[in-house]
């Protein structure tokens, strides 16, 4: 459940498990194994609820003798870790989010079938080995956990603890493991890009890091996800500049606009000086796509507030955007000092006018890219298209590029698209956000 960096934890854990001897299934349509682990997300109230339903599922399966054993690990679990026992006694045991190794040698000393002959209970290979659940081309490469900055609305900081740098060596062998594994695309993965480094090495260290990556033999696409926009590094720009297979993409969580949203949300900067890094970073990455999140609903925001992120938005004219709703999440700053005074049903309001904005600037900026020539990757095949992306689309969030079966360069001789490699195609036709091109 949740984000790509529970993937990633959740990837580690089938790789040991493997290892010792079992077989894993990824979100299986029809569960059939003895053992059920759900890996949860404990960021907002919507995706508390999911990840409580599916406990709840599993948990349905083990009181009717469809399941053995039901193990809860992630970040739901690290955060209740008093109180969800008591609600779902069904669970067998709950691990959190960085204890969840200990669900191997759980498996293993629940002996429900004799492990194959010569596999073991100590973890094997390096750590950060893993089964990749996402098709073999890409993978999510997490360089660091925590975060620092606690923003009066986030519950991060109180379920991952301090940020936590991993070291650039460990990284670096890590990418050149996955290469071996067929990985060509990486797209890195922090709560706070900008701030890799500072604890280990007392100073940024994002931008030696990449340009490291990006020296590695096959490793075709870097893509940056979750930069701060306070105490940018700006060091990075240059590197991103210089190298073509960093992809011209930045994602940067900007939250909001206005002066007064910007304080409350303690996120330590003003519109002025967040204009400013928005300014530099395209100025000195020319052609570069801006991926922002936006929060609506904090309390406090006035409708002056959103009329003016309303504006903003269309002067800034983001090439990928996405706006969520304020949650309440108890602990935080916002939860302890504000009173969460705005309906439910004028934030989703929010959300959908700010989407709506989106739609037609995102129109807007897909319509100017056709005519041109692009390199894309293939991710997958379906009956009439084969589905693509270029350097400015992000896996499952952003937008695809639709390339039709049987066109003419195809009956001309070219020969048939393969998941995980790259073409050059022009783009023929735009929608609000996806893309048509041929070879």
């Amino acid at each position: 459940m949740g984000c790509s960096k529970n993937l990633v934890d959740a990837e580690r854990l089938m790789r040991q498990l493997e290892l010792a001897g079992y077989r894993c299934v990824h979100d299986s349509a029809e569960p059939k194994g003895e053992i059920a682990i759900i890996n949860t997300c404990g960021f907002i109230g919507d995706a508390k609820e999911e990840s409580i339903d599916i406990i709840l599922q599993f948990a349905e399966r083990k009181t009717k003798r469809k399941l053995r054993k039901l193990y809860v690990m992630g970040c739901l679990s690290q955060r209740y870790r008093e109180e969800l026992p008591v609600e779902i006694p069904e669970v067998d045991k709950w691990f959190g989010k960085f204890d969840y190794m200990g669900i191997v040698e759980e498996c293993a000393s629940a002996q429900f079938r004799e492990r194959p002959e010569g596999s073991s209970l100590e973890f094997k290979g390096e750590e950060f080995e893993r089964t990749l659940t996402t098709p073999k081309h890409y993978a999510y490469l997490k360089i660091a956990e925590g975060c620092n900055r606690y923003c009066s609305y986030c519950a991060i900081p109180l379920i991952t603890g301090k940020f936590t740098s991993r070291t650039m060596e460990d990284i670096l062998d890590e990418v050149r493991w996955l290469v071996g594994e067929g990985v060509k695309e990486f797209n890195v993965i922090a709560q706070d890009l900008s701030s890799y480094g500072l604890d280990l090495y007392g100073e940024h260290r994002l931008a030696q890091l990449v340009d490291e990556m990006a020296q590695i033999a096959g490793v075709e696409w870097i893509r940056l996800h979750y930069t701060y926009p306070t105490d940018f590094p700006y060091d990075l720009l240059p590197v991103m500049a210089k190298h073509k297979n960093v992809c011209k993409y930045m994602d940067i969580a900007l939250q909001h606009c206005s002066d007064n949203m910007l304080k409350k949300m303690h996120r330590h900067i003003t519109r002025a000086e967040q204009d400013a890094v928005i300014a530099r970073i395209r100025k000195e990455v020319p052609g570069i796509c801006i991926r922002t999140t936006l929060l609506v609903g904090h309390p406090g925001e006035t409708e002056e507030d959103f009329n003016e992120l309303c504006e903003w938005v269309k002067t800034m004219k983001f090439e990928r955007m996405g706006a969520f709703a304020y949650s309440e999440e108890e602990g935080t700053y916002a939860a302890k000092h504000y009173i969460d005074d705005i309906p439910q049903e004028e934030k989703e309001r929010r959300v959908e006018t700010l989407m709506a904005l989106q739609q037609e600037i995102s129109s807007e900026i897909l319509s100017r890219m056709v005519g041109t020539e692009q390199r894309v990757v293939i991710d997958r095949e379906e009956a009439e298209y084969y589905v693509g992306r270029t350097q400015y689309d992000s896996p499952e969030v952003d937008c695809e590029v639709l390339i039709e079966k049987g066109t003419r360069s195809q009956e001309q001789g070219a020969k048939t698209l393969k998941t995980g490699e790259y073409y050059t195609v022009t783009i023929i036709k735009s929608e609000d956000f996806d893309l048509y091109a041929t070879l």
